[in-house]
């Protein structure tokens, strides 16, 4: 069975349109990788738990932003390793200064033996969709593409 997993869409309106909120994924495998490296905050869960809380708690356990306004559904999208996420957008404007990530523990460097800790997110920007599209993880690029479309709209 394919993992499942689920984040939030954050965004915040502009003078000059749209922006998003991108995390990019701590730890020594990404921290040279920038354009499509980046991701929506989201997590991993099972099948028996409700993704919309996991969606929010992700959200909170990478960035340390808790959201508490509406939650905008967005259609499921499959990532290339044939992980399923489902997204909600959310609108919410926060300062990326004030990350705070959990972090995780990895053998680092490779068969050393020796264990290090890492954040699961080193850091978070705001990006317009046309920068977005650069650095977002490709498979990702329909949850903007889809809010920006039932933000504009409505």
């Amino acid at each position: 069975m394919a993992a499942l997993s689920a984040g939030i869409v954050v965004f915040r309106r502009r003078p000059s349109g749209l922006e998003f909120l991108l995390v990019h994924p701590g730890g020594p495998y990404w921290a040279r990788k920038d354009d499509g490296a980046w991701s929506i905050p989201k997590g991993e869960h099972g099948e028996s738990e409700d993704a919309r809380a996991v969606a929010c708690r992700e959200l909170e356990e990478e960035t340390g932003l808790r959201v508490d306004g509406e939650l905008i559904p967005l259609q499921p999208i499959r990532q290339r390793g044939g992980k399923s996420v489902a997204a909600w957008g959310c609108e919410a404007d926060w300062d990326p200064a004030e990350l705070r990530s959990n972090t995780f523990r990895m053998e680092w460097p490779p068969r050393s033996g020796k264990m290090a800790e890492f954040p699961e997110v080193d850091r978070a920007g705001w990006f317009p969709l046309e920068q977005a599209r650069l650095k977002l993880n490709p498979a990702q690029l329909p949850l903007l593409e889809e809010l920006a479309v039932k933000v504009t709209s409505g």
